[in-house]
């Protein structure tokens, strides 16, 4: 019994001495020391910052659409110029899009005998576009038409902050 309560007697000190080293290496070690960037409340604070739309600084977004005046429906070359301007503006609407919203690729892909037989690929741009300034519309050439849109820095933060909210 004596022999019992000795082992234990000195398992129990060597579990003491090994905490005391433990806790000696614990506040020593940097990660857990005071400094005050370290500690989880301010790598917390830092991530709150940088998601706050606040403090974020937004660029001026700007898009450029084109359109060919030939392909567009009309009677007389100005329904279609007009045609192609308006299609010029959505393409450039939706580059706006793509680049605040961004751009949902959906794919197929059919393998048979593993050979591909069918690859398909789909890009979905979906969102709404509110404050797009015309920059200009230009005929680049005899058949096309380029429109540029922007979008002012408060604008796009007003954006980012209402899809934060959903």
């Amino acid at each position: 019994m004596r022999k019992i309560i000795l082992v234990l007697t000195l398992f129990i000190m060597q579990s003491c001495a090994g905490a005391g080293n433990f806790l000696e290496q614990f506040t020593q070690n940097e990660s857990f020391s005071s400094n005050e960037t370290n500690t989880p409340t301010a790598q917390l604070n830092k991530t709150k910052e940088i998601l706050d739309a606040s403090s974020i600084t937004f660029p001026t977004l700007t898009a450029t659409g084109y359109a060919v005046v030939s392909s567009q429906p009309g009677q007389s070359i100005e329904q279609k110029r007009l045609m192609a301007i308006r299609a010029a503006r959505m393409a450039a609407i939706r580059e706006l899009a793509e680049q605040i919203h961004g751009l949902k690729v959906d794919s197929n892909t059919t393998v048979i005998d593993l050979m591909v037989q069918n690859d398909t690929f789909r890009g979905i741009v979906s969102g709404v576009i509110r404050g797009a300034r015309t920059v200009r519309i230009n005929p680049t050439g005899s058949d096309t038409y380029e429109t540029v849109l922007e979008i002012d820095q408060d604008m796009v933060a007003y954006l980012f902050r209402t899809a934060q909210s959903l």
